[in-house]
């Protein structure tokens, strides 16, 4: 008897089943020292901190697809997983953690914070990771890395150290970008600019011998107390017998120069700037040149310090206030104007940056950055999409050292000791006993962490074991690609493209995709914080998994975004429960069959499904002949949209393939042949529905790998066999490829939808059987028509189709027409009421007449046309034309049934 199959899919009864098995049995576990060609993926490894968000199951779907794909095609596969330590983000998770308990992290000391950090990763980090495998993701488990782990922070230590001995990492005393939520610098990529308004406040700066003052232009009039001079440009004539003379710093006791530099804008403001080395880029340059003093006036957290005199204690913002107050109340705010300013704010936290001066670790980027470039000029890397490409030069030619050091305890501490001695910097890859400089022991490690993308950066071959040539290392890079969201092409592509070349050699992938991201209806970027996100784990629960993962992929098409709705994933369900439902009726239908003495090995063998299709009387049927025939061309169309990361062509065509040729075509054609009387014919009609069946599940099963898993285990199957996800994914053969089949076939396809069509458009009975007519001038179009009519006309619901070389009355009937053939469905008058037709019809004649005189009207308005988009009036005079063509075959049925009934005609 036939594998029991339940009544209704049920994605929750399976998932989880599927992917404990596919994670017990070890099943996608690499071996560096297999046979065949490599593809090897690393994952964009998800901060420890976070939990599965809508963005991650696109990219995990799209690696998991590819890498399901490459490995049923023979390949030597490995999709390495793992995480990152997230350094701002989670040292904010735990401190506030701390918080909440009263507790100061500071209090606790370094050693005793990273202590419960790591006790909290233990307990409740790598949430995503667990979603991951819940998820089914094909990795190899038994690869999975962390960039905080022994084994990479030795690499990342061996990194530092060598960047450091080339001279391409340094110590320097630079302006940097601040957050004073994180506690931490940022470099240049991790601030986020926004417009707003803000103001120019206009301030009198009093010369410093009484004789009048100096208006300067501010937008932060809190860091006038750091002032050190006010400059102006050297060809300014207004201002040309001020230079070199004193003002007296307003708020504050201190005199400050008028100095002359070519930097002032002129236009800007009053063509006066205030000079603050310490809080402004182009000051702290300005200040270098002149040897201006830098004097800080904020705390890390930003608050007023003791430098800002009276100021001290106030939040910056809160300074700004008073100091504006105070300014006014002194007569030395000539006025306020209006404007707008780019304010940059922490990508993490949204907390507006502070540019402040500060000794930082920096590397230097640029000759990595033209060697990664060649590459890409090369195309030893490939992007996708092309766009991408330009934005990688463009950022790649304007780069900027690159600030490494993060004032945070959590991540890969910096390797370099100072000196209490001699004061020097000893970099090393093991901790030193003494200074290499002075030989004193009196060493201190430099208590800043690393950027937490500078590890990051590494992943390609700091987890393939790298700097050992180990097995995984010379076998699995570079890596084949890299599949990523385009927001992080900055922050992470880019800087492994310039490590992997610097270090390695090579580059560390073939080819990047940077794939959509996922919006909300609106079009705005998901968000969990705005409440706009969507929670796929939940999702998941609510559709399954594999209904989510052909919704997203259906819509990725390369450089356009995708918006996910309900509707889609409704459609992406009724797709599961259609191929569900497909093989219930095999089931369901084969036990009928076996009463008769067959068995399911002998229709359903892996031996069996090989040589399919099977002939009948000398040839392959015509509708197994085009089944196997459309097999070939969606697989050609699948291999070449995954092999180039169309995701949306591949899924949309197996779609169409599955839906449309397997379910609605085929099984619908065969079912008379599956029960014939002539058992011979039924045996040949099993054997082939069977063998397409099969390798349409495989064809599926990259993308929908549980429904597939599950259904394919119903199945007879070679000894040993022990998952779908390692079977051999199907391969066009030369036999398959019929042209001749897929001509003849797309005909009565065709003819078909054409009886349906007018069936539609007359409103007759849809379950009725009818009598219909066909004529084409062609003897070879008749001839398939005739040797086919049993099936043309069980599926077009006819009573009879006549065939005829002559030409078919216009008038009459429902009609339509090809280059090729007529079809027709004649009026019948027992088929219709008339009264009912008439009123019905008239009524549909009132609506149209006024849709269409509405329309016009519309369109007839210029003052309409010259304000609406060209899109609009295309759309307008595109459904006025239908609507005229719909009133016309009104009239022209009204005419037909007024005779009838002998009224007068329909005006």
């Amino acid at each position: 008897m036939a594998r029991e199959i339940a009544k209704a899919y049920d994605p929750q009864q399976i998932e989880g089943r599927w992917a404990e098995f596919w994670i017990k049995d070890n099943m996608f576990r690499a071996d560096a020292h297999a046979p065949g060609p490599v593809f090897s993926i690393v994952i964009p490894p998800p901060n420890v901190t976070g939990s599965l968000h809508i963005g991650h199951m696109l990219n995990h779907t799209e690696i998991d697809i590819l890498t399901r794909w490459h490995r049923m095609r023979g390949c030597n596969t490995l999709y390495l997983p793992g995480m990152d330590h997230a350094g701002i983000s989670t040292q904010r998770v735990v401190v506030k953690q701390l918080a909440d308990k009263g507790i100061d992290y500071r209090t606790l000391g370094r050693e005793e914070f990273e202590k419960r950090v790591w006790e909290w990763k233990a307990e409740s980090g790598g949430k995503i990771i667990a979603q991951m495998k819940q998820i089914g993701e094909s990795c190899d488990w038994t690869r999975e890395q962390f960039t905080l782990s022994p084994e990479l922070s030795r690499v990342v230590r061996e990194v530092f150290v060598r960047l450091y001995e080339e001279g391409l990492i340094y110590r320097a005393h630079y302006l940097i970008n601040w957050c004073p939520t994180c506690l931490t610098a940022l470099s240049d990529l991790e601030v986020t600019h926004e417009e707003r308004q803000g103001h120019l406040w206009h301030i009198k700066y009093p010369a410093a011998d009484g004789g009048g003052f100096v208006v300067v232009a501010t937008t932060r009039p809190e860091t006038m107390l750091g002032d050190t001079a006010v400059a102006v440009h050297p060809e300014d004539e207004r201002y040309a017998q001020l230079i070199g003379k004193k003002l007296r710093l307003p708020l504050t006791n201190r005199e400050i120069p008028v100095i002359a530099d070519a930097m002032v804008d002129r236009e800007f403001g009053t063509g006066a700037v205030k000079i603050t080395p310490a809080h402004d880029p182009n000051d702290f340059e300005a200040g270098r040149r002149h040897n201006l003093p830098e004097i800080d006036v904020m705390t890390d957290d930003g608050k007023m310090n003791g430098n800002a005199g009276a100021y001290a204690g106030l939040d910056r913002f809160a300074a700004r206030k008073k100091i504006v107050e105070d300014l006014q109340a002194q007569g030395l705010l000539e006025k306020i104007t209006d404007h707008k300013l780019s304010v940059g704010l922490c990508e993490r936290c949204k907390t507006v940056v502070e540019p402040r001066a500060s000794n930082q670790w920096f590397c230097k980027m640029k000759s990595m950055a033209e060697k990664a470039m060649a590459a890409v000029e090369r195309n030893e890397i490939t992007m996708v999409p092309e766009n991408r490409r330009e934005e990688f030069f463009h950022w790649m030619r304007n780069i900027r050292d690159w600030v490494i050091s993060r004032q945070l305890w959590w991540g890969h501490r910096i390797p370099a000791w100072h000196c209490g001695s001699c004061k020097e910097v000893t970099v090393a890859r093991e901790t030193p006993a003494k200074c290499s400089h002075c030989g004193s022991a009196a060493l201190k490690q430099d208590d800043d962490v690393l950027d937490t993308w500078f590890s990051s950066a590494l992943w390609p071959f700091s987890t393939l074991g790298w700097p050992e040539e180990t097995p995984d290392f010379k076998t699995y890079y570079p890596t084949s690609l890299l599949i990523t969201a385009y927001d992080i092409l900055f922050f992470w592509v880019s800087r492994m493209i310039m490590m992997g070349i610097h270090f390695t050699g090579k580059v560390p992938f073939r080819a990047v995709y940077l794939h959509s991201l996922v919006r909300t209806a609106s079009g705005e970027k998901m968000s969990k914080s705005k409440g706009t996100g969507l929670d796929p784990v939940a999702l998941n629960q609510q559709y399954g998994t594999d209904a989510m993962r052909f919704c997203l992929t259906s819509m990725a098409a390369p450089g356009t975004d995708i918006v996910v709705s309900e509707d889609r994933l409704l459609g992406a369900r009724a797709f599961a429960n259609k191929i569900w439902n497909a093989a219930r009726f095999l089931f369901v239908n084969l036990d009928k069959f076996e009463e008769g003495g067959a068995k399911l090995e002998d229709l359903a063998s892996p031996e069996v499904r090989e040589q399919a299709p099977y002939a009948f009387a000398g040839d392959v049927p015509l509708i197994d002949g085009w089944l196997f025939a459309r097999l070939a061309d969606t697989l050609d169309v699948v291999k070449d949209a995954f092999e180039t990361q169309r995701f949306h062509e591949a899924v949309q065509s197996i779609y169409q393939f599955f839906w449309n040729d397997f379910c609605d075509w085929y099984i619908e054609w065969i079912k008379p042949e599956l029960t014939s009387a002539d058992r011979t014919r039924a045996t040949v009609a099993w054997k082939n529905l069977f063998g397409a069946f099969e390798a349409a599940l495989r064809l599926l099963h990259p993308v929908m790998p549980f429904l597939t898993e599950e259904l394919w285990h119903q199945l007879p199957q070679r000894a040993g066999a022990r998952s779908i996800a390692l079977e051999k994914y199907p391969e066009a053969r030369a036999t398959w490829r019929n042209t001749a089949a897929i001509k003849e076939f797309a005909l009565l396809q065709e003819v078909i939808t054409a009886v349906r069509a007018i069936r539609a458009e007359m409103k007759l009975d849809p379950k009725k059987k009818l009598a219909a007519q066909f004529s084409s001038e062609d003897a070879a179009t008749r001839d398939a028509i005739a040797r086919n009519l049993d099936g043309v006309q069980r599926l077009a619901l006819l009573s009879e189709l006549q065939i005829t070389p002559g030409k078919l009355p216009q008038a009459g009937g429902g009609l339509r027409s090809t280059s090729l053939f007529d079809v027709r469905i004649p009026y019948v008058e027992t088929e219709i009421d008339l009264a009912v037709e008439l009123p019905r019809l008239k009524k549909e004649l009132e609506r149209l007449s006024k849709d269409i005189a509405s329309k016009e009207r519309q369109l007839g308005d210029e003052t309409f046309r010259s304000r609406a988009p060209e899109k609009i009036i295309k759309n307008l005079e595109s459904t006025l034309a239908e609507r005229r063509v719909e009133l016309a075959k009104i009239e022209e049925r009204l005419r037909e049934l007024d005779g009838k009934s002998g009224a007068a005609p329909a005006a």
